[in-house]
């Protein structure tokens, strides 16, 4: 996720970092280059051009905006639903934590802590097509549950039994037992509504039909521009190329939240929170630092 302050205007002109402007430049630059071939056909030969009307384009044009506009909203829609299940991951953990205080013996606590802090890593690592277990490894024995096809919710499975033992060895009050399930069952959520994020794509034609529509106005427009703009025709041809490419480009950058794109949510940056607070809770003096933005990008 891009991290700074915001820019003035030279800023805004040149900055690139956390840009899209680098991933769509050769497209950008192949219809640009089009555009020229085009307004030069027109000069040499200004018949060609002489019926093409500029109407369609304008609704077209009109027509794909409001499109991309309704597609950008739904993966920005996507995005911010991940990092709220993130902060409420955050939340819960948090409350786990607290409300685990109860427990004096660390032979209780500190076991059931760490799997809670094993599922962040094994969920993150879930969403993220990653090793799930070599992510539990480091705070929970998965090896007797490899077998398991989610191992983030086995280990929810362990704390869950954990607390039950307490609760029937009088460890902890019957209150408190439900006040740590419900707390459980919110996890269970939030592990269910972002693996529907990340397994529920934005609907494939929805997304065919703007890709292939942008193309289609991008190396057409150039053709109804020649004759009244005449050599102007590549500068508009660029600008409007690159508008919607790079509309289109941050929207699928949206769509996957939990990637490692510049502009996907800070997943390790929270699993670090996450991992300092369950160690303080541990009595752990010396913690990992927290991530900080690099050149910006805080991942």
């Amino acid at each position: 996720m891009i991290v700074r302050p915001k820019p003035n205007l030279i800023g805004i002109l040149f900055s690139l970092k956390g840009s899209i402007a680098k991933r769509i430049a050769l497209r950008s630059l192949l219809v640009t280059l089009l555009a020229s071939v085009i307004v030069l056909v027109e000069t040499l030969h200004p018949a060609y051009f002489s019926k093409v009307n500029a109407t369609p384009f304008t609704l077209l044009g009109l027509s794909l905006s409001i499109f991309m506009s309704f597609r950008n909203n739904a993966c920005y829609d996507r995005w911010w639903e991940g990092r709220k299940q993130l902060g409420q991951l955050i939340i819960e953990l948090r409350s786990l934590i607290r409300e685990t205080q109860v427990l004096k013996d660390p032979g209780e606590r500190d076991p059931l802590l760490r799997e809670l802090c094993g599922f962040a890593h094994g969920l993150i690592a879930r969403l993220r097509v990653e090793d799930e277990a070599a992510a539990i490894r480091p705070w929970a024995d998965v090896e007797a549950d490899l077998h398991h096809p989610n191992l983030s919710d086995r280990l929810l499975q362990h704390v869950g039994a954990r607390c039950s033992r307490l609760a029937e060895l009088g460890r902890i009050s019957e209150w408190r037992y439900t006040q740590l399930e419900t707390r459980l069952v919110s996890l269970s959520q939030v592990q269910a509504a972002c693996e529907r994020i990340k397994s529920t794509p934005l609907p494939f034609p929805y997304t065919l039909l703007l890709h292939r529509t942008i193309y289609l106005f991008c190396i057409l427009l150039p053709f109804a521009m020649a004759e009244p703009l005449g050599w102007l025709t590549p500068v508009f041809t660029a600008i409007v190329s690159y508008t919607f490419f790079g509309l289109d480009e941050i929207g699928d950058d949206l769509e996957d939240p939990f990637g490692f794109d510049e502009n996907d949510l800070p997943c390790n940056a929270l699993l670090r929170l996450i991992e300092r607070e369950v160690l303080a809770a541990l009595g752990h003096d010396e913690l990992p630092p927290a991530l900080e933005p690099v050149d910006y990008v805080l991942n």
